[in-house]
């Protein structure tokens, strides 16, 4: 690297190439036209990627009237829309052009205006991440820069820089009091204070004043020069306050590549995030990446992920005590403990980044679905950019989102009406990638839709499908086969990021987000899950078993008493061979299709619970638990839905439930168990596992009728954050933090343990009461 930090400007080569991912994209109206920019990371470097002069372009339908809009050029194009209508290309010199013309005309007048300048370039030349880059490199101070290099897909998976990054605050008027950087290689606190004044080993740089704190911080970021910044909550907190900050002393936020200003665009909506633009940077949030890449946690905050995680804690706990007064008392009276707080609370992103795989799977996502590295959700920009270059070549364009509407909707995944009681011997026969699957398998596609040709493959609500013409089952039949291969080569990462993506097929078409929106797409498939499932069913039961629930693309089936843990197994395995016989048996001689779907043997449960609705005789839906084997060769009981697994119980409901269930699975004794817990509840044994736990999703004034518990705890605090944790007095919720009261023992014993216990208890014809009863008249 150092050898770019030149002066002046050299041409290194006549031509030369590069591998390298997409980092950022970005785009400004110039007087010259839309100019482009993009940063990658190379082997050789960071390179600036710039386009002058290019356009922005949308296309409306040829029959429509002449456009009246300054830098607007109209061509005639062999494209038509979806219905077969001819549109031409609108080709503008400014983006604001564009946009000025879309507000002008009404809805759906144009098809495609709002594909962003930069996102269409790239998806056009099939540009994901990975690239080579051909041209002219000119060296600059710290990067490469190129002048309209061309660019073709590559496979690259590239070693990326980071920076974890993690600041500290003093209270309400959130002054920055600590910086803390880390990185595999080093770490460093800025912190302020003096060196004389506070002695010790830690990587410190003292700092006089915020100025020079903020001053500090961008300097030493900028001589980082990471490609990737990690934190937690980094956006929306750290970085966002970063900015105010340097902006209240005049301080330009230039952390971007090139010295360019990075900006954190706040939310046009309530309840959207903030989004940071760091030029030549990818920001990535251990929360929203975990939640990206499917990670499920009871607590997002980063003690609690890190505990379950890594078994390590942060340096201050959220054991109860006020965080925001502990660390005031350090910033007075120990101050390199604050910097050793700070930098602890980085090196526990990095090790959840490193654990959890994120940076890999983010790489992976990106290289797939074209979407910028570090954003998250976007399941219909991500179809976008897969699917509307490929229509493009077949002749054909996309709407604008929201451009049709339609008053009918489509149904969710099937559920069966489940069967009550508890059971031995239950088998879970699941469809693999059901919903993708069947879109494979019935050619499920907005083109086929549109353009069915000669005898066309039914779907639902009318809908009817090419057998030829399509393009998602094409699709999927690839990242079907890329995911296959990530199974082989051992690659989680990459296998998760196929799967989320295949799976959001279904839920993109199904939202009216999306501009190939059509409840005859999303019908076609649910309806067909729903067909599929039902003749499963009859199919297994005519084989003898009974199937006792089925849940969108699993089937429980009761094989019952009688049969060893061997012979269960291998009739699961028999059963799933059969059903994929048929179900081959079946397209071929219904559709004259070959079939892609595929039902697998996933679980043996040797006892199995399937809970009624509470209060009433019903069986419940997608709540269930029983004892397997794990890949260890030991029993464990897994729980689906129940309480144990949901963080609006308290600890000790789940505790509870899990070794009360675990004692009725495995045939040990449970009564004594059952009067302990009371027991020990009543004589204020168990207080820290009766704290309640639950975000305010509001902000707490606009709670004024019927106010849940945590907000009426809420209210008691002066300083209440997002998480309020409480618990149920003899005066109603109070705040941990700030409780007065008695706890309310009886609340806890009928609203927590008594449930718990009775959903299971109901079947042993045995109730929590009157296993309870000589503890509860004792405390009576």
């Amino acid at each position: 690297m150092d050898g770019f930090r030149r002066s002046r400007p050299v041409i290194l080569c006549a031509v030369s190439t590069f591998t390298a991912f997409l980092l950022t994209r970005h785009w400004r109206d110039t007087p010259q036209g839309v100019e482009l920019c993009y940063w990658a990371h190379s082997p050789q470097g960071p390179l600036r990627l710039l386009y002058p002069g290019e356009e922005a372009v949308c296309f409306i339908p040829a029959d429509a009237p002449p456009v009246s809009e300054s830098g607007c050029e109209r061509r005639s194009l062999a494209l038509a829309t979806l219905d077969g209508a001819p549109v031409d290309g609108l080709y503008f010199r400014a983006q604001r052009g564009l946009q000025r013309l879309r507000e002008r005309l009404p809805a759906g007048a144009l098809c495609e205006s709002d594909v962003r300048p930069h996102d269409r370039f790239l998806m056009e030349r099939f540009i994901a991440a990975p690239m080579t880059v051909n041209g002219e490199a000119v060296a600059r101070d710290g990067y490469l820069e190129l002048l309209r290099p061309r660019l073709r897909p590559a496979e690259f998976t590239p070693e990326l820089r980071y920076a974890s990054l993690d600041i500290e605050t003093r209270g309400r008027a959130e002054e920055v009091i600590s910086i803390a950087l880390s990185a595999p290689d080093r770490a460093e606190i800025l912190t302020r204070g003096e060196a004389a004044d506070w002695p010790g080993e830690l990587p410190i740089r003292w700092c006089a004043d915020e100025r020079a704190l903020l001053a500090a911080f961008v300097e030493r970021l900028v001589a980082r020069d990471p490609d990737l910044i990690l934190g937690w909550n980094v956006v929306n907190f750290d970085l966002d306050l970063l900015e105010r900050r340097c902006r209240h002393y005049g301080i330009p936020f230039s952390i971007g590549r090139g010295g360019e200003i990075a900006t954190i665009l706040q939310p046009r909506e309530s309840g959207q995030p903030r989004v940071a633009s760091i030029p030549g940077r990818v920001v990535l949030d251990g929360i929203d990446t975990l939640k990206a890449a499917f990670w499920s946690f009871d607590s997002f905050a980063l003690g609690a992920v890190a505990r379950e995680l890594l078994g390590r804690d942060k340096l201050i706990t959220d054991s109860g005590r006020d965080k925001v007064a502990e660390i005031e008392r350090l910033y007075r009276e120990d101050r390199p403990a604050l910097a050793a707080y700070n930098l602890e609370d980085c090196r526990l992103v990095e090790a959840i980044f490193d654990h959890a795989r994120l940076i890999d799977f983010a790489l992976r996502r990106a290289a797939m679905t074209g979407l910028a590295l570090g954003r998250q959700g976007g399941s219909v920009a991500a179809f976008d950019h897969l699917y509307l270059p490929r229509l493009h070549r077949a002749g054909r364009v996309g709407f604008d989102v929201g451009a049709r509407r339609f008053d009918t909707a489509s149904p969710g995944g099937y559920v069966m009406d489940s069967r009550p009681g508890f059971y031995r011997n239950v088998l879970v026969l699941d469809f693999k990638s059901l919903y993708p699957s069947i879109i494979r398998t019935f050619r499920i596609d907005p083109l086929g839709l549109a353009d069915p040709g000669e005898a066309p493959i039914p779907g639902f609500l009318g809908a009817t499908f090419s057998r030829e013409r399509s393009i998602l089952p094409e699709l999927i039949a690839e990242l079907w086969a890329k995911r296959e291969e990530a199974k082989r080569n051992d690659d989680p990462p990459l296998s998760q990021a196929v799967k989320i993506l295949m799976n959001s097929f279904y839920g993109v078409l199904g939202s009216p987000g999306c501009r190939f929106y059509d409840p005859r797409l999303a019908s076609s498939i649910t309806r067909r899950g729903h067909w599929i499932l039902q003749r499963s069913q009859a199919w297994i039961e005519a084989q003898g078993p009974t199937v006792i629930y089925g849940d969108t693309d699993s089937l429980f089936v009761l094989l019952g008493e009688g049969i060893e843990e061997g012979g269960a197994r291998v009739r699961g395995a028999e059963l799933a061979a059969g059903l994929n016989r048929y179900w081959v048996d079946v397209v071929a001689a219904e559709f004259d299709l070959p079939s892609h779907l595929e039902i697998e043997f996933e679980t043996h449960f040797l006892r199995f619970l399937m809970p009624t609705i509470r209060g009433a005789e019903t069986g419940s839906k997608k709540r269930y638990a029983g004892t397997v084997r794990n890949r260890a060769g030991e029993l464990e009981v897994r729980f689906k839905g129940l309480e144990s697994v949901r963080s609006d119980w308290t600890p000790l409901a789940r505790r509870f439930q899990r070794e009360l269930y675990r004692r009725v699975f495995f045939d040990e004794p449970w009564r004594d168990y059952v009067r302990d817990v009371v027991a020990r509840l009543k004589r204020g044994e168990l207080d820290d596992e009766l704290v309640y736990r639950k975000r305010l999703r509001q902000p707490l004034e606009s709670y004024q009728r019927n106010v849940p518990p945590h907000a009426q705890a809420a209210k008691k605090l002066k300083r209440p954050g997002r998480v309020i944790r409480y618990l149920i007095t003899v005066n109603g919720p109070e705040p941990l933090e700030a409780r007065e009261s008695a706890i309310d023992y009886d609340h806890y014993l009928e609203r927590q343990l008594a449930p718990v216990a009775d959903g299971l208890l109901h079947f042993l014809d045995e109730s929590f009461e009157r296993v309870a009863g000589e503890q509860l008249e004792l405390f009576g």
